[in-house]
């Protein structure tokens, strides 16, 4: 399980081409909105690693009040859990019941994810207070 640094770069490159993108659930258009689930399907179809794939609906609070770990599917079936980042690996933190915020490393901590106390899609860090707290895994694309 490895990404060549071309890989990388081109998960890195993507991840910024969606920067100010506005908060938008469900959303998948760069430059006018994406969530952060949406925008790693996006980063990662862009980049040439995996093909698009429609997630169905999903409730924007469905951490608050489910156990079943969607997100976590999803990742798992094209992403492998490391024990530490690198860059154009995902990390994805706990929320409520279950694991649902999910961002792009660029070179641990700094992060690009769709923050939603933002608006838009942010370089980031998961050194900040509202992240540095909660449960996170950190996963990467399998070949």
């Amino acid at each position: 399980m490895s990404m060549t640094d071309a890989q990388r770069a081109r998960v890195i490159e993507a991840a910024q081409g969606w920067l100010n993108t506005p908060y938008h659930h469900r959303a998948r258009v760069k430059g006018a909105g994406v969530d952060c689930a949406q925008l790693l399907i996006g980063v990662y179809a862009e980049a040439g690693l995996i093909d698009p794939f429609d997630t169905g609906d999903y409730p924007m609070d469905w951490m608050l009040h489910r156990e079943e770990e969607r997100f976590l599917l999803w990742l798992e079936h094209y992403c492998a859990v490391v024990a530490s980042p690198l860059p154009g690996d995902i990390a994805i933190w706990r929320y409520g019941r279950t694991f649902s915020h999910g961002a792009i490393v660029t070179d641990w901590p700094a992060i690009i994810h769709a923050w939603r106390p933002a608006g838009r899609v942010v370089i980031g860090s998961a050194d900040e207070e509202e992240l540095a707290g909660r449960p996170v895994r950190l996963y990467r694309i399998k070949e």
